[in-house]
């Protein structure tokens, strides 16, 4: 499973809202509903993420691993 903690940890860190996301670097409102539930987004916003939080892939998402039932 993917996680977007990091992303919220970036964000607090660096004193980013969800509003910064969308002005700064155009991410819809439907993408953060998006990122919040926890349910893919593209690499492209991935890329956009990271422009605008100036960070890397590791600093937004990882990779939670579920146990198998």
């Amino acid at each position: 499973m993917i996680s977007y903690e990091p992303l919220w940890q970036t964000m607090k860190r660096q004193g980013a809202s969800t509003y910064t996301l969308q002005v700064k670097g155009g991410i819809s409102s439907s993408t953060i509903r998006r990122l919040k539930a926890g349910e893919s987004v593209s690499t492209n916003t991935l890329d956009a993420l990271c422009k605008i939080l100036q960070c890397t892939v590791p600093d937004i998402v990882e990779y939670v691993a579920e146990e198998e039932k």
